[in-house]
């Protein structure tokens, strides 16, 4: 263990600030990396793998993109934070908006937790009900109303929910089944009137990758415009990566609100949310519904992101669709099925790939730990659970996907 990995487990719960680094799922120590470039990251050992985790989502255009990097080094000599709204904020949700029309106001906070917390704010105070709806095995943040039947860290840990929510939190959320309406109806249907919103990621990806049904989304969006609750897109993950609109344009649906975060900060910590103006202005200083951040919207973080939007051109999405199209064909394991959406992507040890995390569940961990042990042994380190998604960038070219592919048959 290297003194890095001694000091952590002394310093932090569990050696880490976020659960599943601790590769728990897995087994073994984690590596410590220090340093990325394209589509490798570097550990402190100096030793080189391909990386699929791209910091679990954001670094969609590769590790320290010049563009990217150019545009923080600026942003922070310039000063850094102000307190008060700057020309970055405007020309990211000026980008924003012209790709999610949807999104008509916006609001940046600092995280993908407190842009879910927020948007569930709002549609409480818009349809003045209390309860939401949402996936079982779906992840949005760590906000104690969302913590029930959650993805992500949770599944990977097998905790249902976690100590330190209090029950009547917890029963403000109601649980239905991805890619079943008929459960999403009768929830509807035992509180009619009193739902407020229902929130999903139109694309699950924190239960691994699992594909929307053709009938899912357009039905969300039927039922929760005849019960008079909001429908909310969680696109923290698939916003403008698996789309230049995100799922939302990709699959033709629109969503009240919209939840975003990851790509938007290219790499810096960041959320925002945002939807219909009339839903928007009941946030403060407009409307009654109060939230804030003092470093909501930081210029560092505004240019990233901004950075990274540019760089998202067309042709860069012709080269993720291609590059998660030959990664796919090329994952052709025994009693393993791969589900995936443009540049997202997951290995289920089970078959045929999962429509729901009842299925997800199911798959065989063991064999996933064991498969994720022999990528590393070979210089390809991937998210250290089955239950997450692999996130390719513009950087993982032929050469790259060709190494991952002889790598997993090896």
């Amino acid at each position: 263990m290297t003194k890095s990995r001694v000091l952590a487990t002394e310093l932090f719960p569990g050696g880490v600030n976020s659960p599943v680094r601790a590769y728990l799922a897995v087994g073994g120590e984690p590596p410590v990396l220090v340093r990325g470039e394209g589509a490798c990251v570097w550990d402190d050992r100096g030793r080189r793998y391909i990386d699929y985790v791209g910091a679990f989502g954001p670094l969609v255009l590769g590790h320290a993109n010049r563009a990217v990097v150019e545009a923080i080094k600026n942003a922070a000599d310039a000063g850094g934070s102000f307190g008060v709204t700057g020309p970055g904020e405007v020309r990211l949700a000026e980008l924003i908006t012209e790709r999610m029309p949807s999104i008509e106001r916006l609001r940046f906070v600092n995280s993908g937790t407190e842009a879910a917390m927020s948007a569930l704010r709002v549609a409480r105070a818009a349809t003045g009900r209390d309860l939401v709806i949402k996936f079982e095995g779906g992840y949005h943040g760590h906000a104690d109303s969302l913590l029930v039947e959650a993805g992500s860290g949770a599944a990977t840990l097998s905790i249902p929910g976690s100590a330190g929510v209090a029950a009547p939190v917890a029963a403000q959320t109601l649980v239905a089944a991805y890619n079943d309406l008929a459960s999403v109806e009768a929830q509807l249907e035992r509180h009619r009137g009193k739902v407020a919103a229902v929130i999903v990621e139109p694309v699950a990806a924190n239960m691994g990758v699992i594909v929307p049904a053709p009938d899912f989304l357009p039905g969300l969006r039927e039922l929760t415009s005849r019960e008079g609750a909001l429908l909310i897109f969680d696109e923290v993950i698939t916003g403008f990566r698996v789309a230049p609109g995100g799922a939302q344009e990709l699959y033709g649906v629109r969503p009240d609100l919209t939840v975003l975060g990851k790509i938007i900060g290219g790499g810096l910590p960041v959320g925002a949310y945002g939807g219909r103006a009339d839903l928007m202005d009941m946030v403060a200083p407009v409307g009654p519904v109060y939230q804030a951040g003092t470093l909501s919207g930081h210029p560092v973080v505004m240019a990233a992101g901004e950075a990274t939007l540019r760089g998202l051109t067309p042709d860069v999405y012709e080269r993720l669709e291609a590059a998660g199209e030959r990664l796919a064909a090329g994952l052709d394991l025994e009693g393993a099925g791969v589900a995936r959406v443009g540049s997202l992507l997951t290995l289920f040890f089970r078959e045929p790939a999962p429509r729901d995390f009842g299925e997800a569940k199911a798959s065989n961990t063991a064999a996933f730990a064991r498969f994720f042990h022999r990528m590393l042994d070979h210089g390809v380190i991937l998210p250290p659970s089955q239950f997450e998604a692999w996130f390719i960038s513009a950087a993982h070219d032929r050469a790259v996907i060709d190494a991952t592919i002889e790598a997993a048959a090896a």
